[in-house]
């Protein structure tokens, strides 16, 4: 499980009846709960997130233990009114938001990386891992963007909303992620835990710890679903 900062792992931690403990690959320390999970605080922004991640499932693989499931997981910002404040998001579809080019003549000004010929801008997780890890937590279903740079206005909140009709929350961290993991053949999932409405920025609207508490509770209904999900079905 790979989330952006300590604060979030910690919270994920908290959701399993042991502390856990240390465990060290080559180049990467992971925390191991439960003598099931690994949890990776891969650091923020997709750029150290997928080299963390990437190294993380290298070192597994070195080793002969690979992983076959990543789970990238935290806070985020929701779109308001469908993901408020504390509620949880889970992403039936990854998608990088940013990555392409400024463009005046195309719808929105913007073109995708794709529409320019290069790579991919969508992952998209097994429906039945999505569908079970949403019933078991409560969590809305939807897109879950990646973005380098967090929205701070109205103005950007509402383009984003345009190009990306289903989208619930935004992240700096799923997109590199599910990157990573797809190199490495592993599953993926991305599920967020909602601190405070995309638009403008206001830090005094931000529950962070909520939040936080959200994500723990949510692990604790989550891990039981993973332990038991097919890897195979990947429907």
């Amino acid at each position: 499980m790979a989330t952006a900062v300590p604060a979030e792992r910690d919270a994920v931690a908290r959701a399993f009846p042991q502390p856990g403990r240390p465990v060290f690959g080559p180049g990467v320390e992971l925390h191991r709960v439960d003598d099931t999970f690994d949890l990776l605080a891969a650091g923020v922004g997709p750029a150290l997130a997928a080299a963390s991640v990437a190294a993380a499932l290298t070192a597994a693989r070195l080793q002969d233990t690979p992983y076959h499931l990543v789970v990238s997981a935290g806070i985020g910002g929701g779109f308001l009114p469908e993901a408020p404040v504390g509620s949880l998001v889970v992403a039936d579809r990854i998608t990088v938001a940013d990555l392409g080019a400024e463009s005046p003549d195309s719808p929105g000004g913007f073109l995708p990386v794709t529409e320019l010929g290069f790579g991919r801008v969508t992952h998209f997780p097994p429906r039945s891992l999505t569908r079970g890890a949403a019933a078991a937590t409560g969590a809305g279903l939807g897109t879950i963007l990646t973005v380098s740079t967090v929205t701070g206005t109205a103005a950007r909140a509402t383009t984003l909303r345009e190009r990306h009709p289903r989208a619930l929350a935004e992240a700096m961290e799923g997109f590199a992620v599910a990157e990573a993991a797809d190199a490495h053949s592993a599953a993926v999932l991305e599920i967020r835990a909602v601190s405070n409405p995309v638009g403008p920025r206001d830090r005094a609207a931000w529950r962070i710890g909520d939040a936080l508490a959200a994500l723990t509770e949510a692990f604790g209904k989550l891990a039981p679903f993973l332990e038991s999900w097919n890897r195979h079905d990947h429907q």
